[in-house]
């Protein structure tokens, strides 16, 4: 009988065992797959725009009100190394939905008019073939969103949002189904309350199966333009004796209004009963604007923190940033993951890993699966992590990096292509990159430069910044 059993066909083995036998064993095996997708965690993404590592509470900041991500850090995990892999958001935000690093795709700089773009020799928008964490998710049977900023290419031919895997989408900075009210002066005001509801929506709608969804805030990128109520809790750091707003006033309000909005999303998920089987992550694309960009001089006074550097710097106020995780039961609450090197290519590895998604053959992520570090067990990565900027950098000249930098363990080293300006940095040990170790280290700096300039040689050719890498100052000088 038993040998007779094994050489039916799945079919003839089934009618053999009867009708009900039969269904039975069906039943089992859907039941057993419909288990498996709703064992799935579902994946909430908030991303701010242009918020520093220490605009928080949590990350130090005395000043600004975040209640609500405070809390997300009290119920989760705060990590002090993660770091983004652009200094602007295009770069950025590619280096998530891809796992590679950001010049691999060619993008170099923010996605502008298809002029400007060609003169930075870069496509027009991110290549829709290219494999991202909607795509690898949808394809397992996951739900996709995405609400608020996009800025992976736009305006005359750029593919939508949903080319790239992602089912449901009102953006900005992009093509497709865009955010409403926008000829409304306080529209960046009042987005990211627009953003959470059309969030809320979409879980609202999906939440009997695993879902992802990105909400990405438009703000505290400038221009900012906050309304009378939502500054109010900031009086007292308005200039005395004149009609004027303080620039801490418009960007602290800013930032409390994000912050209040997350509350509800945060609340909305807990409500509906998902917290448990819900990862929800909250990071920024890059460091805080400077005052020296013309939308910004009113309000270009994001904190760092500790760091040096600002946006578009490679230095750790233009890159490191903060990350927070909440996942109710798994993720240990109120700890700080002070040891764990975590950067945005890791994210797309590391999600589809939590998914139980195998990634494609041919991916290949600069990225790796830092999971367990979600999950409460610090981590060491085993790849080392890589930037450049090939552009002007604005501000102070102590913001002003070399072109070119690469961390790799306790060490960070700067340098531009032609091997001047080798800056090496112990960055555990001195996190403000003041103390340049370099002339002390030459086996760390020739093994590390040797590396850095490898994939930069990598990458695709492109123009370069007459003062990029420079933080040269116009001495006087005499006639």
């Amino acid at each position: 009988m038993e040998s007779a059993i094994k050489n039916l066909n799945r079919r003839q083995f089934l009618a053999a065992l009867g009708t009900n036998a039969a269904a039975t064993l069906l039943w089992r095996g859907s039941s057993a797959k419909a288990a498996a997708r709703s064992s799935r965690p579902n994946f909430v993404f908030v991303f701010a725009d242009d918020l520093g590592w220490g605009d928080l509470g949590c990350y130090g900041n005395r000043q600004i009100k975040t209640p609500n991500l405070d809390e997300l850090a009290r119920k989760g995990t705060l990590f002090t190394q993660f770091y983004v892999n652009g200094s602007v958001c295009s770069p950025s935000r590619t280096a998530f939905m891809t796992g590679h690093f950001p010049a691999r795709h060619s993008v170099h700089g923010h996605f502008a008019t298809h002029k400007q773009n060609e003169a930075r020799a870069m496509p027009d928008w991110l290549d829709p073939k290219a494999s991202t964490v909607t795509k690898l998710l949808r394809d397992v049977g996951y739900v996709t969103g995405h609400f608020g900023k996009w800025h992976l290419g736009s305006g005359q031919g750029a593919p939508i949002p949903g080319a790239y895997g992602i089912d449901e989408h009102a953006t900005r900075t992009s093509s497709g189904p865009q955010l409403t009210g926008t000829s409304d002066p306080y529209f960046r005001a009042k987005s990211t309350a627009q953003i959470v509801e059309r969030t809320i929506e979409f879980i609202e709608k999906n939440r009997k199966r695993p879902f992802y969804v990105n909400a990405w805030t438009l703000v505290p990128h400038a221009t900012l333009h906050p309304t009378d109520e939502q500054m109010e809790p900031y009086q007292r750091y308005g200039p005395q004796g004149v009609p004027y707003k303080g620039a801490k006033q418009i960007y602290y309000a800013s930032v409390s209004d994000m912050d209040r909005q997350i509350g509800r999303l945060i609340k909305r998920i807990d409500e509906l009963g998902l917290a448990e089987n819900t990862v929800i992550a909250f990071s920024s694309d890059n460091g805080p604007e400077d005052f020296d960009i013309r939308n910004a001089v009113h309000s270009g006074i994001g904190d760092t923190g500790p760091f040096r550097g600002r946006k578009r710097s490679i230095y750790e106020g233009g890159i490191r940033m903060p990350f927070i995780v909440r996942w109710t039961s798994h993720t240990p609450a109120g700890k700080v993951d002070d040891k764990s090197i975590i950067a945005g290519v890791d994210w797309l590895p590391t999600v589809c890993s939590l998914a139980s998604v195998k990634l494609p053959a041919g991916l290949n992520p600069d990225g790796e699966d830092m999971s367990q570090a979600i999950l409460g067990k610090p981590q060491a990565r085993s790849k080392p992590l890589m930037w450049q900027w090939r552009f002007r950098i604005f501000g102070d000249m102590v913001h002003r990096s070399p072109m070119l930098a690469v961390r790799d363990g306790k060490w960070k080293l700067l340098m531009n292509p032609d091997r001047s300006r080798v800056e090496l940095y112990d960055i555990v040990s001195d996190p403000t990159e003041l103390d340049n170790v370099a002339d002390q280290n030459p086996a760390i700096v020739r093994k590390l430069s040797e590396r850095l300039l490898r994939w930069h040689k990598s990458l695709p050719a492109g123009p370069v910044d007459d003062v990029a890498g420079s933080n040269a100052y116009p001495w006087p000088t005499s006639k």
